[in-house]
């Protein structure tokens, strides 16, 4: 895990740092939200300026120092602990976005107050490098975490999920946690457990949550969808997938 350099990954637009609030283009990226993708990668920390409401939904004012907001284009995706937001305006070293209440009850979003430190990064452009794994932004659900413990150098985290994440979760397998891209070690029970190295401790927030703090999860967009070719939506032994696809096991 690592901050990846922002002025190694695109081009400066035209525009001033600090200065006018709106933004001066439409980024094309911006209107095709869907296919938004991220790596898991952190690119910055950045903090939570001011908290608006704005009827059921609330704009967020980010404040960030390694990603230059003269480089950001209206419309453009930001993943913000993991969760895909458009930028609606930029100034002074930081950036707006809205949580709409559908955000807002699917994420944690909406546990974060002014002061609050987040985990930032910016959508991949055709030819990045994929250093983690494809994140899509679209958060599945929010976890809690349970426990951790020392592992030599590292730590354990065991993080509390909704059985039916832990549904899409393997051994080995990838899990995005507040947006960041990790590799889940052990699925027991109601909980999975993940290996925090030096590393990543130092680039990400992940080892100054408070036992009890609730985090942001999506599991691998690919396991979602062979779960969904398998029919593992219901219940069913292995026995029985294997039949649907007309293979007999030995008795």
């Amino acid at each position: 895990m690592g901050i990846r350099p922002a002025a190694a990954r695109r081009s400066t637009l035209t525009g001033v740092a600090g200065g006018p609030s709106r933004l001066p283009q439409e980024s094309p990226r911006g209107r095709h939200r869907g296919h938004t993708l991220f790596t898991g990668l952190i690119e910055d920390i950045g903090t939570i300026r001011a908290r608006t409401p704005r009827g059921a939904d609330v704009t967020l004012e980010i404040s960030t120092q390694a990603i230059d907001v003269s480089t950001l284009a209206l419309g453009e995706s930001v993943a913000v602990n993991g969760v895909c937001l458009t930028v609606t305006s930029a100034a002074g070293g930081g950036f707006s976005a809205d949580a709409s209440v559908e955000t807002l009850a699917s994420s944690a979003l909406g546990r974060l107050r002014v002061g609050d430190r987040v985990h930032l990064e910016r959508a991949l452009r055709l030819g990045d490098r994929l250093g983690g794994h494809i994140v899509q932004g679209h958060v599945d659900g929010t976890g809690r975490l349970a426990r951790r413990s020392p592992a030599g150098r590292a730590w354990d985290l065991w993080i509390e999920a909704p059985a039916a994440l832990l549904a899409e979760l393997i051994p080995k397998g990838s899990v995005a946690v507040d947006g960041v891209s990790l590799t889940v070690n052990e699925v027991d029970g109601r909980e999975f457990r993940l290996t925090i190295i030096p590393h990543t401790e130092d680039k990400t927030l992940l080892l100054t949550l408070p036992v009890g703090a609730a985090v942001n999860l999506e599991t691998d967009v690919i396991g979602k969808y062979v779960r969904r070719a398998v029919g593992a939506n219901t219940p069913s032994t292995l026995r029985d997938t294997l039949a649907r696809f007309g293979y007999t096991p030995p008795e």
